[in-house]
């Protein structure tokens, strides 16, 4: 297996992890409310609500690091690529 198709490999399976944790992410913040109107008796809103952004604080990094490394392999592919391709194209001109 070449390089350039383990860099694309790895691309496309870090790829794959970001997009279910942002349809994740985004199911989360679908039930997140901006703002609460809450008596004293609905303190079991209050805390879910809590927990919602605590998920969505730990979930937010990880999405900002998977979504860095992609950027990063695909931008790391296309330079081997282009660099492929000028290499072939100095070899074959004339001398």
């Amino acid at each position: 297996m070449t390089a350039m198709r383990m860099i694309l490999s790895a691309a496309g399976v870090l790829l794959a992890i970001l997009t279910v944790l942002v349809i994740y992410r985004s199911t989360l913040e679908m039930h997140e409310d901006d703002q609460l109107f809450l008596s004293s008796g609905e303190t079991q809103m209050a805390k879910e609500q809590e927990e919602l952004q605590a998920k969505l604080g730990k979930l937010e990094p990880l999405v900002k690091i998977l979504g860095a490394l992609c950027v990063v392999l695909i931008l790391t592919a296309a330079g081997m690529w282009v660099y492929g391709g000028l290499s072939q194209t100095s070899n074959l001109a004339p001398k």
